[in-house]
């Protein structure tokens, strides 16, 4: 038992002897800051599994989905409260999670497990401007950009596959998709080739006599 626990944190200073801390940063098109894209990395070799976390949320907000983007590990649960005063009826039909719940404020429903990676678009059917996603990986080294276009990982040193997702972006999946050799601190910087698809968010706005829904 103790040469067990013995190997088991001579693992783990080894684990942490070899974390390398990588920096990217993501540009559109025009040179700006991209904040809000889920940056994510896989790993080619096996690692050490990772518990995703308990519970994350999406909540609604003046009418919106808050936060907009939730990036979520496979086989998390997600709440979905509802801070609105009104009664708000979210779906999706993503192929990646298909569901149905009627929210009214103070009543929580039950939290759903969202097991199947892929992007998971929301809408509410009382409320047509709501428009939100969550994004489901397999993986736990994933963030979204800051205001300043960047994101910071520790993670283990090794091969990782690098991919980036936001729902403006034009380009395809297998453009923003980088073979990554992490060896000690990393600096990756990208800048997207094609501009921006329209804000659905903003165009979809809340309407001027949004006082008038329920």
């Amino acid at each position: 038992m103790q040469k067990f626990f013995l190997l088991l944190l001579l693992t783990l200073i080894w684990q942490v002897a070899l974390a390398a801390e990588v920096h990217v940063e993501l540009r559109t098109l025009e040179d700006q800051a991209m904040p809000n894209a889920v940056v994510y990395l896989t790993a080619k070799q096996s690692l050490p599994s990772s518990a995703p976390q308990a519970i994350a949320i999406m909540d609604q907000i003046n009418r919106q989905f808050s936060p907009h983007i939730l990036a979520v590990q496979k086989d998390t649960l997600v709440r979905f409260p509802n801070s609105d005063s009104i009664k708000h009826h979210v779906y999706s039909f993503s192929a990646a999670n298909r569901f149905e719940l009627q929210l009214y404020k103070d009543l929580d429903a039950n939290p759903l497990l969202f097991n199947t990676s892929g992007v998971v678009e929301l809408g509410c059917n009382i409320h047509d401007w709501m428009l939100g996603y969550v994004i489901v990986l397999d993986t736990p080294y994933f963030a979204k950009t800051d205001v300043a276009g960047k994101v910071t990982f520790t993670l283990p040193e090794g091969e990782y596959r690098l991919n980036i997702w936001h729902p403006r972006i034009a380009q395809s999946a297998q453009s923003l998709e980088h073979a990554v050799s992490i060896s000690g601190d990393n600096n990756l910087s990208y800048r997207l080739d094609k501009a921006l698809l329209l804000d659905l968010n903003q165009y979809e706005a809340v309407p001027a006599d949004v006082n008038n829904y329920e």
